[in-house]
């Protein structure tokens, strides 16, 4: 009997994704996610990460990613942003939360209540982008109305999109002076809307194509080139330099 060799069309996509794969499987390995734990006893403590309003009168913006809980951390990372006009007391949080969605709410929060820089579900975030005085006042002054135009507040979707980082990714084209790049692991970051296949990248310093998430590729000052297969995204940053792995961002980070 002759056994066929299964045709190259088929053979490399499979070889691809499980390359793309690797990242995830070696974050799970080496405990940067977790299979188990209890969600409603995970911490939510400040970090130390956002300055103290009383000794940083200036305005700040923040944008922090933080893995997201469970299995999935291995995956993804959670991503928002918190500002801080000039002379104010607190931080206000924009961020998209997917259980919030839940029996028809809004997904969308807009808060001051949780510290600017606090755990996500035990996870300690880093900053990935920060601006500080004359840079983030333009930037402080859009951002309600951006968040308030985010199409997909009543939907959420862990996979491919939208999420909290299709959130993130919508402010950032909707304000070009954050010029945010978000990170290669931010899962949900290249969702755009169903027939909706081309525009520009979050960073607004470069152009993208996407089906639904699932399939696309972004060139960009800010971003580098990025190849995005099933969400799982690789690639090079040439201006700082890094490389782009599933499952762990830009290393080395930013």
């Amino acid at each position: 009997m002759i056994r066929r060799k299964p045709p190259r069309v088929v053979t490399w996509p499979i070889l691809l994704i499980g390359v793309l794969l690797l990242g995830p499987v070696i974050a799970l390995a080496f405990g940067m996610a977790s299979l188990g734990g209890d969600w409603s006893r995970a911490t939510h403590r400040p970090t130390g990460l956002a300055p103290s309003p009383a000794s940083h009168r200036e305005a700040i913006v923040q944008v922090y990613a933080a893995r997201t809980f469970g299995w999935r951390g291995a995956f993804a990372v959670h991503t928002w942003i918190a500002a801080k006009p000039a002379g104010a007391e607190r931080y206000t949080r924009y961020e998209v939360i997917g259980w919030y969605a839940r029996g028809g709410g809004s997904a969308l929060s807009v808060s001051d209540v949780r510290a600017p820089d606090a755990e996500w579900y035990g996870a300690k975030p880093s900053v990935i982008r920060d601006l500080r005085g004359a840079d983030a006042e333009p930037v402080i002054a859009k951002l309600p109305a951006a968040a308030a135009s985010y199409p997909y507040a009543s939907t959420y979707s862990a996979w491919p999109g939208p999420n909290s980082n299709t959130f993130v990714a919508h402010v950032a084209r909707e304000i070009p002076g954050l010029r945010l790049a978000l990170p290669a692991h931010a899962v949900g970051k290249d969702y755009l809307s169903p027939g909706q296949v081309f525009a520009r990248s979050p960073s607004g310093a470069g152009y993208q194509l996407s089906l639904n998430g699932l399939l696309g590729v972004i060139v960009g000052g800010e971003e580098g080139f990025e190849l995005n297969v099933l969400g799982l995204v690789a690639g090079v940053d040439f201006s700082r330099p890094a490389v782009k792995v599933p499952g762990f961002g830009d290393l080395p980070g930013r």
